[in-house]
């Protein structure tokens, strides 16, 4: 009878452990979705304002057959981020802005492959190679995309 009794200890005490534990990953799971989203709209926020405070970071980004609306490109872009950060805020237009910015990321790939194309370039005071417009390509804006579906609601 006593070793029931250790056994049936054993098993309430492994069955609460066992609860506190996922209560544990939940709410570190809904901490890291709230921490990604707060950062989400910080980093769009930043990103919209900077096409503003410093366009000619951007505008070498656009490929030259778009050389004509480089400046109405940029404005769209800034004005686009950052009603799409606004729009994450609310949860009643969060799946829509998290939908904008992947259509914006995705609307951005041209401007990778011809970061790629170019070659060796400055970026402000970044030494830009091939190397770093694939892994801007190819890691880099997966990695926004999936940080984007990943918040949306």
């Amino acid at each position: 009878m006593g070793q029931q009794v250790i056994k049936c200890q054993y098993y309430v005490t492994v069955a609460i452990l066992s609860r506190i534990l996922v209560i544990d990953l939940y709410e570190y799971q809904s901490f890291m979705k709230s921490l990604l989203l707060y950062l989400l709209i910080a980093f769009y926020l930043f990103a919209g304002y900077n096409h503003f405070a410093n366009p000619r970071f951007y505008t070498p980004l656009i490929p030259p057959y778009l050389t004509q609306w480089t400046n109405l490109i940029n404005i769209v872009s800034g004005v686009a981020e950052i009603i799409l950060a606004i729009g994450m805020i609310f949860p009643s237009t969060r799946l829509l802005a998290s939908y904008g910015i992947i259509a914006l990321l995705i609307a951005f790939i041209p401007a990778h492959i011809y970061m790629i194309q170019l070659g060796h370039f400055n970026l402000g005071k970044i030494q830009m190679t091939p190397t770093i417009g694939w892994i801007r390509l190819i890691i880099i804006q997966p990695v926004l995309i999936l940080w984007a579906y990943w918040v949306r609601n």
